[in-house]
C-alpha cells in the first residue's frame, strides 16, 4: 500500500511540474510583474512599517512609497535622457572610426574565410521601416502595460490584499510557528539581496563612468547606466558589460597601454564590488552554490527572458528557504547553497 501510494505520488508529480511550468510559461504577463512587485513592496516594507508606528494611516504610507517609486522612476528617465542627449550631441569620430575597423574586419574577413559580406541599409532608415517601427511600438505597449499591472500589484502587496503569509500557511507549510518563522526568513534574506545588489549596482555603474571620463571613452553616462541596469543580471551581467565596453573602447581608443589600462581598470571594478564586497555584504548564510545560479539563470531565463535572469536568484533564495523548512527536502536546500558540512549530516 505505501509502495503503491509512493508509485501515486512521483506519477502526480511528474504530470504537474511540467504543467507548472508551462503554466508560468504562457502567463508569464502575470507572474512577471507579480514577482517584480513583490521585490518592490519588500524593498518599501521597513518604510511602511515605520510609518505604521507613527500612526499615519495605511492609504497615505502607501501614496507615499508610489511616489518614491515614481521618483526614482522620473530619475532613471532623466538620466537616460542626459545619455541620449550626451551620445546625439557629441562630437567624438567613434562613429567613422568604427566603420573604419568595421571595413578593415570584412575585408580580413573576405581574405582569411571567403565570406563576403552585403552593404547595409542606413541604419536610420532601418529603424523606420514598417516592421522595426512596429516592433518598436509593440516592446513599449509592453512595457506599459507591465508597468501598469505591477503598479496595481505594488498596491495590493502594500495594502496586504495579498497575503504571503497566509498563502504559505494554508499551502506549503502547515505549522503556524514554521509559517512564521520561514516568512521573516524570507522577507529578511529578499530585502537584503535587493538592497544590497541594488547599493552594488549602483557603485559598479558609477565607478564604471568615472573610469570612461577618466580615460577619455566617449558616453561615460551611458555606460555607467549599463553597467548599472546590466549588473543585476547575476554573473553574466559583469561579463557582459566588460566585454562590450573593451570591444568600444578598442574601436575608439588605439590599441597602446591606455587601452589595456582600461581594461585592467573596469574589470578591477567589477571584481572589486561584484566578487569581493558583494559576498562580504550578502553574508555567508545567502550564498548560494555556482552551478545552482548558472541552472537557475538558465531556467529562468528560458522561461521570462530578461526578467527571468534578473530574479532568478531571488527566486532561488525563495525556494531555498521553503525547502529548507521540511526534513525531506533539507538535503535540496543544502545542495543549493553548497552547505557541504550540513549535506554530510543529512
Amino acid at each position: 500500500m505505501l509502495d503503491q501510494r509512493r508509485t501515486t505520488n512521483i506519477l502526480l508529480l511528474i504530470i504537474v511540474v511540467p504543467l507548472v511550468f508551462y503554466l508560468l510559461k504562457i502567463l508569464s504577463f502575470i507572474f512577471i510583474p507579480l514577482i517584480f512587485s513583490m521585490f518592490i513592496a519588500l524593498l518599501f516594507l521597513p518604510l511602511m512599517r515605520w510609518l505604521g508606528r507613527r500612526k499615519i494611516p495605511k492609504f497615505i504610507s502607501i501614496i507615499i512609497v508610489l511616489l518614491l517609486v515614481a521618483g526614482g522612476l522620473k530619475l532613471g528617465i532623466e538620466l537616460i535622457q542626459l545619455s541620449s542627449k550626451e551620445i546625439l550631441a557629441t562630437k567624438s569620430d567613434f562613429f567613422p572610426k568604427a566603420e573604419e575597423k568595421l571595413a578593415d574586419l570584412k575585408v580580413y574577413v573576405f581574405e582569411n574565410f571567403g565570406i563576403e559580406f552585403e552593404d547595409n541599409k542606413n541604419p536610420l532608415a532601418q529603424f523606420f521601416e514598417k516592421e522595426n517601427l512596429g516592433s518598436t511600438f509593440g516592446f513599449l505597449r509592453t512595457f506599459l502595460t507591465t508597468l501598469l499591472m505591477t503598479t496595481f500589484f505594488v498596491v495590493l502587496w502594500l495594502a496586504e490584499s495579498i497575503n504571503v503569509h497566509k498563502l504559505l500557511n494554508n499551502t506549503l507549510l502547515k505549522q503556524k510557528h514554521t509559517s512564521i518563522k520561514a516568512f521573516m526568513k524570507i522577507e529578511k534574506d529578499l530585502i537584503k539581496f535587493i538592497k544590497v545588489k541594488f547599493l552594488v549596482s549602483a557603485l559598479t555603474g558609477l565607478f564604471t563612468g568615472l573610469m570612461c571620463v577618466f580615460f577619455d571613452v566617449s558616453f561615460p553616462i551611458f555606460w555607467g547606466l549599463f553597467a548599472f541596469a546590466i549588473n543585476f543580471v547575476q554573473m553574466v551581467g559583469s561579463f557582459v558589460s566588460v566585454i562590450l565596453l573593451s570591444i568600444f573602447a578598442f574601436v575608439e581608443l588605439d590599441p597602446t597601454s591606455t587601452l589595456f589600462f582600461f581594461v585592467l581598470a573596469i574589470t578591477l571594478v567589477q571584481v572589486t564590488f561584484g566578487a569581493i564586497l558583494e559576498p562580504i555584504f550578502m553574508g555567508k548564510s545567502f550564498s548560494i552554490n555556482i552551478i545552482a545560479v548558472l541552472v537557475m539563470l538558465m531556467f529562468w531565463g528560458f522561461l521570462w527572458g530578461i526578467p527571468g535572469l534578473i530574479m532568478a536568484i531571488p527566486i532561488t533564495v525563495f525556494i531555498k528557504i521553503i525547502l529548507e523548512q521540511f526534513p525531506s527536502t533539507k538535503v535540496i536546500a543544502s545542495l543549493l547553497s553548497g552547505n557541504e558540512t550540513q549535506i554530510k549530516k543529512l
